[in-house]
């Protein structure tokens, strides 16, 4: 359940960050694009990693 909630968060943060990223660039806030991509990264990251662990090849 975690990992869904981790999931759908992840997929909301990147697609605020696409939508900063879409605007002109007048109007870009390099500071929200940067918190944002280093909130995705971070929440992406947490889900590749659980789902190694998921996959149990050992």
């Amino acid at each position: 359940m975690a990992i869904l909630l981790i999931a759908l968060l992840s997929i909301a943060v990147w697609y605020a960050a696409l939508q900063e990223f879409l605007k002109p660039e007048r109007k870009q806030s390099s500071r929200k694009i940067m918190t944002l991509t280093s909130t995705g990264t971070l929440l992406t990251v947490v889900l590749t990693i659980s789902f190694f662990q998921d996959l149990a090849i050992f």
